[in-house]
């Protein structure tokens, strides 16, 4: 049996052994380091970290590291259901503030510390200053919305409204408003979810948009444009693990009907006020982009009447979760749409949206949210 305090002063001479080595890393990096006690106090800080926000070490020491944050951040700290430097390696997302009132968005990457036998020696985070990224993604972002409508669309018999809010800077939602040459009455709506966010996402959306534009103006069925998306979308993504759901629907007023594609996309709902009835949309197909072969097929509704309303959305609403991890769900979204249904398209859109926001907050985006709705008129 060995000696009890030779094992103690071992275990001593091995915690400050790790301790040296963090704290030469911290000193030598150029990004900025700081370590937590228990009790999530900063008891250790780098020049780094302190030149990013102005402060002085001492400034710093014995503060938590939300005390630096925005309101917004410090909230969702408050309210998180996991800890941000829990024993397995973590990124989080923050914006500080500085001392001079100057906000710095950053990247914690938390971790906990642990001697080679197992014992928690604290918490440390390296932070990393986003603001050039931010910047670029920010240009990016303002690029990928000025491929969304601009406007909404005049159609006789329709009102139609939508939004796109993305989690990051880009997003991976798509809609679009596609008008049919030489019918007043009639048009295509297309919500989009593509697989991850990010660049990639972005540079699919805007293959996906571009050939949707120009094959809409072509003749064929409905199911024979998703089809064809599908092809050319699965020769940019056979090497990736990208794909994209759809959903392409088609009003025409006069005719009172609707037809819709659905592409591995949640089923778009209709409601009718005289019956008080929801009506979900569904339909079959595989997401685009993984299989060039499949050929998709069309659904038909006829009886389309005024004050009747579709509302095609993004599981980024009904996904999303308030601070108890509790989830949105669809029902929500079903009675505002129903509780709404006698407004206007855009003013639906915006009472879901602020209901959403209102259930999430404290918590920090983890999906687009995307919502489309289209009220029908007298003609």
């Amino acid at each position: 049996m060995g000696d009890p305090i030779n094992e103690t002063d071992r275990a001593i001479d091995e915690d400050a052994a790790i301790r040296m080595i963090l704290e030469g890393t911290a000193n030598t990096t150029s990004e900025g380091f700081f370590m937590l006690d228990d009790q999530m106090r900063i008891i250790d800080v780098n020049d780094a970290y302190c030149r990013l926000l102005g402060y002085s070490r001492e400034d710093i020491i014995g503060r938590r590291p939300y005390d630096f944050a925005t309101p917004e951040f410090q909230q969702f700290y408050h309210t998180h259901r996991g800890d941000p430097f829990s024993p397995s390696a973590s990124e989080t997302k923050a914006t500080l503030v500085a001392k001079d009132g100057h906000h710095i968005p950053v990247l914690f990457h938390g971790n906990t510390v642990q001697s080679g036998g197992g014992r928690t020696l604290g918490k440390m985070a390296f932070v990393t200053d986003m603001r050039e990224h931010t910047k670029s993604m920010a240009l990016a972002g303002e690029v990928q919305k000025s491929l969304l409508p601009g406007r909404f669309p005049d159609i006789e018999g329709l009102d139609i409204a939508g939004r796109s809010i993305p989690c990051d800077e880009i997003g991976g939602d798509y809609y679009d408003f596609i008008e049919i040459p030489g019918r007043r009455d009639a048009i295509h709506l297309v919500v989009g979810d593509m697989s991850g966010h990010g660049v990639d996402a972005a540079l699919l959306m805007t293959t996906a948009r571009a050939f949707l534009r120009m094959r809409a103006c072509q003749p064929g069925k409905i199911a024979d444009i998703v089809s064809d998306l599908n092809r050319h979308l699965t020769t940019d993504t056979r090497r990736t693990d990208s794909f994209m759901t759809l959903f392409f629907l088609s009003l025409q007023v006069r005719d009172q009907r609707i037809q819709w594609v659905r592409a591995g996309h949640d089923p778009a709902i209709l409601y009718d006020p005289v019956t008080e009835r929801i009506e979900t949309l569904w339909g079959s197909g595989l997401a685009l982009g993984l299989d060039k072969s499949v050929v998709y097929a069309s659904m038909e509704k006829e009886g389309i009447a005024p004050g009747q309303v579709i509302a095609i959305g993004t599981d980024g609403i009904w996904e999303a979760r308030n601070a108890q991890g509790e989830m949105y769900g669809k029902q929500r979204l079903n009675d505002i749409l129903t509780h709404n249904a006698h407004l206007a398209a855009e003013t639906i859109v915006q009472a879901a949206l602020d209901d959403l926001q209102q259930f999430t907050q404290g918590t920090m985006p983890e999906d687009d949210k995307t919502l489309v709705v289209v009220k029908i008129q007298k003609g």
